[in-house]
């Protein structure tokens, strides 16, 4: 089948790296514009983009798909002209207009990180993990205009770890998001059957992923160990966990996983006992095992170079 594929970042060039592999002829690669990033805010392709460019595949990169532009009309004429039989889209970061969604023969399959309808939207990896969800996975869907809301088509299921950060599930993920895409596209036949045996979502199971922002990786003390262990993991690798320090400096929280220790009525927050496990922090509720810190200016490091450090003391309270 002739593909196109539509991603962004290294979840979808994991499915775009396996597609690559397959007998399928992907005509075309849709990414982002470049973006400014690192300390030298230098122009970055992304890794989807990256990824094309080095097997020697046609990207395009149109700002949108809008129809009440020029620009928008001539990018939705560009992508019916390479006369797809289907697109793969996987966290690609536009919006695509019903127009382009039935441009291709058999329409547009999105990648998503989630078993739908639960965890629509921007983040379900990370909320998956902070609300204390056992299980998450990948469905295959086929796109419709709403956010997340197109027939399910091919489900996996990856169990949640007590270890789990967003980084690990995002990675878990990203292998099973390939492996499905490719199960769905084996043959046009595959392909045909899970279009005709697709499910609607049932609406009343559906739960929204909103973004994440900065402002809620702040650590609230008074919340349970539990909720706070499951949010550290979650903000991890973005926007990263953090307490105060001072009125300007704030320490940031990698890592952490429930301490054994007992609180004996000391204040929430208040650093427990250093050891070669972390800094444990009384919660709202038990006790917190804090294993990978970082301090500003320095790099992340675990609990053994925390001990060594000496830069914080037991009977500490973080606010």
């Amino acid at each position: 089948m002739n593909i196109i594929f539509a991603g962004t970042p290294e979840f979808a060039a994991s499915a775009l790296a396996a597609l690559i592999q397959t007998d399928h002829e992907i005509v075309a690669v849709y990414t982002q514009p470049d973006r400014k990033a690192g300390r030298g805010q230098k122009l970055t392709a992304s890794a989807v983009k990256q990824l094309a460019l080095e097997n020697n595949l046609p990207v395009y990169q149109p700002l949108h798909f809008k129809a009440s532009t020029e620009e928008g009309l001539a990018a939705q004429k560009e992508l019916a002209d390479l006369k797809a039989d289907v697109m793969v889209v996987a966290a690609y970061g536009l919006i695509l207009p019903q127009a382009v969604l039935d441009t291709p023969k058999y329409g547009c399959l999105n990648i998503h990180g989630s078993l739908l309808p639960r965890w629509r939207g921007a983040a379900p990896i990370q909320r998956a993990i902070a609300t204390g969800d056992v299980e998450t996975g990948v469905t295959i869907m086929k796109m419709a205009a709403g956010l997340d809301t197109g027939d399910m088509m091919y489900k996996t299921i990856c169990p949640i770890t007590a270890t789990d950060t967003s980084a690990t599930l995002h990675d878990k993920l990203a292998i099973q998001g390939a492996k499905a895409i490719c199960a769905v596209l084996e043959t046009e036949q595959k392909l045909q059957h899970y279009l005709d045996t697709r499910e609607v979502q049932d609406e009343q199971f559906t739960v929204y992923a909103h973004k994440l922002t900065k402002a809620e990786a702040q650590v609230d003390w008074s919340k349970s160990a539990i909720e706070i262990d499951r949010n550290i993991r979650a903000f991890n690798p973005w926007p990263v966990a953090f307490t105060p320090i001072d009125e300007n400096n704030n320490l940031r929280i990698w890592n952490s996983q429930i301490s054994d220790l007992i609180a004996n009525g000391e204040s929430v927050g208040t650093i427990l006992e250093i050891n070669k496990h972390g800094v444990h922090v009384v919660c709202g509720e038990g006790v917190i095992c804090l294993s990978s810190l970082q301090w500003p200016g320095g790099k992340a490091i675990n609990a053994v170079q925390i001990l060594q450090s000496h830069k914080l003391s037991v009977g500490h309270i973080f606010s």
